[in-house]
């Protein structure tokens, strides 16, 4: 984990490489954004599915390993991208209103709201830019930007954020708390995994596991958080601690109690692991950081 957290980081800073760039304040901004700590999830989800498979044959041969892990690092800077911009516009005003990210003040405290704004923006920007000029084919390009496209937009991460703000006060149902959690979690992670298993050039049964696992993976996330929220403290957590409860919004632990949230998190981690029973050893990575989702305190 400390090994690929760096390389995501040393990827990230190389496609915001704002060295001079004008403007200089909100180029500043988008790297306090996407620099600023935080576990890197996505783009470790990435290398380690990226490890699964042989890199996509092309017309002229093997995609070379250079080229290979190149790619995989324009992945993962553009999942991370894309995430960071999720944190920031989720933090602002009329959305979450936060005041402390990853220990730190949020970007429209550290700056101002239209400059979040922006910077929301333009990360979301950078990242399809980056995937459209990566190295490799242009089938393996089209492929990875479909899906961050799809994982970020009205059915995908958006779409259950929209759901997060119209639960507030409202009554879920399970179904309907888990849905929203697909959505607006699970949908992002799952394009990670995804996303390696692309540049893997794996089989559609290969992908279909992946996709089982991060699904699976994705809602144990989402129900650590809610745990995390109502018993961990800000300080611990990075973010202010209880603001769901707060809000009066619904959670696993809202709904359905604080023990069942913690078994249900445990089931889903079962779950992950055997969708990926058939890659052996190969997997290991992923069940690491399955282990880490489930087990973190913060």
């Amino acid at each position: 984990m400390q090994t690929h957290s760096a390389r995501a980081e040393a990827a990230l800073i190389k496609n915001l490489d704002v060295a001079l760039t004008v403007p200089p304040r909100l180029h500043e901004a988008m790297l306090y954004a996407s620099l600023g700590g935080g576990k890197r999830m996505r783009p470790l989800l990435v290398y380690a599915a990226g490890e699964l498979g042989n890199p996509r044959a092309s017309a002229t041969g093997t995609l070379a390993d250079a080229e290979h892990e190149n790619m995989l690092d324009t992945a993962a800077a553009a999942i991370e991208m894309m995430h960071a911009y999720s944190l920031v516009h989720d933090d602002l005003p009329c959305m979450d209103d936060d005041d402390l990210r990853r220990g730190r003040p949020t970007v429209h405290k550290a700056f101002d709201e239209a400059t979040a704004l922006l910077v929301g923006d333009a990360l979301q920007t950078r990242a399809f830019e980056i995937l459209a000029k990566a190295p490799g084919d242009g089938e393996m390009r089209l492929a990875l930007i479909a899906g961050l496209a799809s994982a970020a937009g009205s059915r995908g991460m958006a779409g259950g954020q929209a759901i997060d703000l119209d639960s507030v006060g409202a009554k879920l149902d399970l179904a309907g708390l888990q849905n929203m959690h697909q959505m607006k979690t699970g949908a992002l992670l799952t394009c990670a995994v995804q996303m390696g298993g692309i540049v893997a050039n794996l089989s559609p049964a290969e992908m279909r596991a992946l996709t089982s696992f991060a699904s699976a993976l994705g809602l144990a996330f989402q129900i650590v958080d809610d745990v995390l929220d109502a018993t961990a403290d800000s300080q611990t957590l990075g973010k202010t601690a209880g603001k769901d409860a707060a809000n009066d919004k619904p959670t696993y632990v809202t709904l359905m109690g604080l023990d069942y949230a913690q078994r249900q998190a445990q089931e889903m981690h079962q779950q992950a692991l055997a969708s990926i029973d058939s890659f052996g050893l190969r997997a290991d990575a992923l069940r690491g950081l399955a282990a880490f989702v489930v087990n973190r305190r913060k």
